[in-house]
């Protein structure tokens, strides 16, 4: 009866638009109201608790190195190096947008901080070229969904963490599912780019030289998911220490390499990592508090039994959870929802079967279609904010990358070597 209340408290929070953190807390300290042998400064050492820990710290620390790589001039950069190698095909500067998002998630690990960045630099150059804006702005919001599974995704460190799962492993599983992804969409562009006659006409070939110089300007952001893999896969350093590894060599490159960097862009990435980390860690804090609860009543064991009396199949198991995580996605944003739920699904991984590294991708790439889709997408109102699209005209456009996402989903689900190549291989 207890827990009924707080889940109905909670809705009720979300509905009415209170920070996510505080509605957790809210409900938490409202079941504590019905236990009298509970004191409620349980809450503060459940949050507190829920903090305090070494791993926790790679999540800041790759957050401030994704800000650090902002003020470095790595994205223009990079932004050349993808004008280059996608000139030949149909829908250059759309081809543009898919490539940069994948490479850009191994620097930043935010699809929010990705999706804004290329809305602001990337969307009025597409308009200009004859993309409309409700297409530009839509593709931009989808390509940013690779972000959160490509290395080091910050959204792969909060399930791993969560969940005591090897953020390693979940690192190298993100990287072919991220790179499928990127590939997908660059066949509908394609398609979308032939169907509407836009940037096919013959362009000027790419010159060896030509290549070789946009490599060099961003051969060094390249190597950085290839030292933090590399470094965590030869044992050399952990995750957390692989963040650390991360901050220190954006400001080598900012303040040494490029000197594009000065003291108070330095100041202004600092305070905007705090700002960044501090929305996530009271969300964490808050989650832990309310996650504890959850166990306390036995609610995953109670979900377990109830599965596992209906579905018997880990495939039908998956289909069911798709669906789930669709609509929860339109209503809860994700990190909170990877909060709440991962302790929530481990034992029935356990159940069925299932990797929970490769259930890891699969999950996280259900949460993020959730971000694009109404009445709550975070990606879609940033999105559209920043470009002045419409909502409507936003749906409309973003409905074909919504089933491909879907499609994709289910491929990772149904096809565990997708995602578990190469933990398998190099673990």
């Amino acid at each position: 009866m207890e827990m009924m209340i707080v889940l109905a408290v909670l809705l009720i929070l979300f509905f009415l638009n209170v920070p996510i953190a505080f509605a957790l807390v809210i409900s938490t300290a409202t079941y504590f109201i019905f236990q009298n042998n509970f004191s409620t400064t349980i809450i503060i050492q459940r949050m507190i608790g829920g903090i305090e820990s070494i791993p926790l710290l790679a999540i800041i620390f790759f957050i401030t190195a994704g800000i650090l790589m902002n003020y470095t001039g790595i994205t223009m950069r990079m932004l050349r190096f993808a004008e280059i190698i996608t000139r030949p095909l149909p829908g250059g500067l759309a081809q543009v947008n898919v490539v940069l998002s994948t490479m850009m998630g191994g620097l930043s690990g935010s699809n929010i901080a990705d999706a804004a960045m290329q809305a602001k630099v990337l969307v009025p150059e597409m308009v200009q070229k004859g993309y409309s804006k409700g297409f530009s702005t839509a593709l931009t919001a989808a390509t940013s969904l690779i972000t959160p599974i490509i290395p080091p995704g910050i959204a792969l460190i909060m399930y791993g963490y969560i969940g005591n799962v090897s953020i390693g492993k979940l690192f190298l599983a993100g990287v072919i599912p991220g790179l499928a992804l990127c590939i997908m969409m660059m066949v509908y562009v394609h398609i979308y780019a032939k169907k509407n006659n836009l940037e096919t006409e013959n362009k000027k070939k790419i010159t060896l030289k030509e290549f070789l110089f946009a490599l060099k300007d961003a051969i060094l952001a390249l190597l950085l998911p290839l030292i933090i893999i590399g470094g965590i896969r030869l044992g050399i350093f952990s995750a957390t220490e692989a963040g650390a590894i991360a901050v220190l060599y954006a400001l080598v490159l900012g303040l040494v390499v490029y000197r594009e960097m000065n003291f108070k862009q330095l100041v202004s990435a600092l305070v905007e990592t705090v700002h960044t980390s501090a929305s996530i860690l009271i969300i964490i804090a808050a989650g832990s508090a309310f996650a504890w609860v959850l166990t306390l009543e036995q609610v995953p064991q109670k979900m377990t039994e109830f599965m596992t009396g209906f579905i018997s199949s880990p495939l039908m198991f998956f289909i069911v959870v798709l669906i789930f995580l669709l609509v929860v996605g339109m209503f809860i944003e994700g990190n909170v929802a990877l909060v709440i739920l991962t302790p929530l699904f481990m034992p029935m991984l356990m159940t069925y079967g299932i990797d929970p590294v490769h259930f890891g991708i699969f999950f996280i790439v259900c949460l993020s279609i959730g971000t694009l889709t109404p009445p709550l997408g975070t990606i879609m109102f940033t999105t559209c904010a920043i470009t002045g699209t419409k909502i409507e005209d936003f749906i409309k456009h973003i409905t074909p990358f919504w089933i491909l996402l879907v499609i994709a989903a289910i491929l990772f689900a149904f096809i565990p070597a997708i995602s578990m190549f190469l933990p398998n291989l190099l673990f």
